[in-house]
């Protein structure tokens, strides 16, 4: 039921931000909005207290952030308040942060890499990233294991590239056991 409340109301701000061809506008919003809501647990759970009144939460919110936030976004905020969905802000916000990459062709990718990469070489993932998609940039993390003895595992939503010396040793190693 969640994934369904975010994915309406996400979509909700996705066309209205279409609508007013703010796309980057709401997009940079939303994302401030994600790690405010991420990183102030308090206010989570205040806005989803039972005991706190509606009016009360609505009134927080204005407060909070009236001059940080577009009109637009508080509005649609409290209009998510009136609905009793406080609890669904952040996977909401999540949602519409995903949809707008997508309408972008923004990807996102995850670099595991045995020993931590050089400037150079993150770069050449990079470029290698976005000739092999169909992405017009990528947003790249990365990530050192040593357990992976060499090479690299990219994951890239549900796609994985695993070349990593540890795969292949444990390939190796199955394909002896059955012979």
């Amino acid at each position: 039921m969640a994934k369904q409340v975010s994915t309406t109301y996400g979509e909700a701000l996705f066309e209205l931000a279409m609508e007013e061809n703010k796309i980057d506008d709401f997009f940079a919003e939303a994302q401030a909005l994600f790690t405010v809501f991420a990183e102030n647990e308090e206010m989570v759970k205040l806005l989803r207290h039972p005991k706190v009144l509606k009016e009360d939460k609505i009134a927080f919110v204005e407060n909070v952030f009236e001059g940080q936030a577009s009109e637009a976004m508080v509005g649609f905020l409290t209009i998510i308040i009136k609905k009793d969905r406080q609890s669904d802000i952040p996977s909401i916000l999540e949602y519409f942060i995903k949809r707008v990459k997508d309408y972008k062709q923004i990807g996102v990718a995850e670099v595991t890499s045995a020993v931590a990469l050089t400037e150079e070489q993150k770069s050449k993932v990079q470029a290698r990233l976005l000739e092999t998609t169909d992405f017009k940039s990528v947003e790249v993390s990365y990530k050192e294991d040593s357990a992976l003895i060499g090479g690299m595992v990219i994951r890239i939503a549900d796609r994985v590239v695993d070349s990593s010396i540890r795969t292949q040793l444990s390939t190796m190693k199955q394909t002896l056991l059955k012979a």
